[in-house]
């Protein structure tokens, strides 16, 4: 697997994606439908309506790179269509998603901010 850099977002649209876009049709996807430039550090990650395949689109500062992910026996486990068709993971959550896990039911402990201590 790939070791992407801790500096990026993550941003997964969550409609299913025609696969025969490529580049080019999927940068459209990131300007149009998901209001984000291509351009930025992030990775963007689509799946297939099957969900047994991941595609993932940046920019490494000389071009964009295209990136795919096909499951043999399984399916992704995608989050559910809400309201919004754009979410941003954790690299924790990517790591997660690549693994098989539902990032939608994995719920961390809440972290705690405390200003002094009593």
């Amino acid at each position: 697997m790939i070791d992407w850099h801790a500096d990026l977002s993550i941003y997964l649209h969550r409609d299913p994606v025609d696969f025969r876009k490529a580049i080019n049709g999927l940068s459209v996807i990131v300007q149009e439908q998901m209001s984000l430039s291509p351009f930025d550090r992030a990775l963007f990650v689509f799946c297939n309506k099957r969900r047994t395949q991941l595609k993932v689109l940046y920019w490494d500062d000389s071009g964009f790179a295209l990136w795919q992910k096909r499951l043999e026996k399984s399916h992704f486990k995608w989050p559910k269509k809400k309201m919004d068709s754009t979410i941003t993971l954790t690299h924790e959550q990517w790591g997660w998603l690549l693994r098989g896990f539902d990032i939608s039911k994995i719920k961390p402990h809440e972290p705690l901010y405390y200003q002094a201590i009593s």
